[in-house]
């Protein structure tokens, strides 16, 4: 299948995702453009992952349509997600991201030469021959941003990526996710943390109970939120 010339907009329109008798997500509509960073929150369980997996086509909806780029079955050549633990591969950190090169289809004679610019990117050229599982956590994390990055994307997407990091490492994968989106890459990125909503958002994308409660720039959803349940969740409040 040829690939559209682009993934953007994602366009869902009225999506719902249902697990045996769970409703994940209700009657979704939203659109995402090009532009600033896109961050999903909302409490836990309220299906920040789920809409990541839609937007990515690692699943269908029950319900409703989505399309890319005005495609509603596209292979997703530009399209990258991070988890919010990945999974290192038994190779070095140069090897890792060298595989992903070879899956996305890069020359072999220029990955070698590629998997040293991604590292570089992300600040770990110094630990290219350091076998990826004994890297720190903050370091994997970068690590899967390369490995994402091989991809070239245009669309990449992020889950939680900081949820289990210290400050300084925390700082690190912002500065990488800032740095891809100066590039014109465009980041979806769940995050329970406001403060980074603060750093890193241009829009907020807020989620209660599997539906869409809100969406808004974010400085207006941080100062003037117009829905009670984010008031409540602005305000520490448990939103159930």
């Amino acid at each position: 299948m040829r690939a559209p010339a682009s993934d953007l907009p994602i366009l869902l329109e009225q999506v719902s995702l249902r697990a045996g008798d769970a409703t994940l997500l209700e009657n979704i509509s939203l659109t995402i453009a090009p532009g600033a960073p896109t961050l999903i929150v909302g409490p836990n369980g309220a299906g920040k992952s789920s809409l990541l997996r839609l937007c990515m086509g690692l699943i269908a909806p029950s319900d409703g349509r989505i399309s890319w780029g005005g495609h509603t079955n596209p292979l997703p050549i530009r399209r990258s997600i991070v988890f919010q633990r990945p999974v290192m591969l038994r190779r070095t950190a140069a090897g890792n991201v060298a595989y992903a090169l070879a899956q996305a289809g890069f020359a072999r004679k220029s990955r070698s030469r590629r998997a040293r610019e991604l590292l570089e990117r992300v600040g770990l050229e110094g630990l290219a021959e350091r076998p990826a599982r004994r890297l720190s956590g903050g370091e994997q994390q970068r690590l899967a941003l390369a490995r994402a990055m091989a991809r070239d994307p245009e669309i990449l997407l992020l889950d939680e990526p900081t949820a289990n990091l210290d400050p300084a490492a925390t700082r690190s994968v912002e500065d990488i996710v800032l740095s891809a989106a100066q590039s014109g890459i465009k980041i979806v990125m769940a995050s329970h943390d406001l403060g980074q909503v603060r750093r890193v958002a241009g829009d907020v994308i807020f989620l209660a109970r599997g539906a869409l409660c809100e969406r808004a720039a974010a400085s207006d959803f941080l100062d003037k939120p117009s829905t009670p349940e984010a008031i409540s969740f602005l305000r520490g409040e448990l939103v159930i």
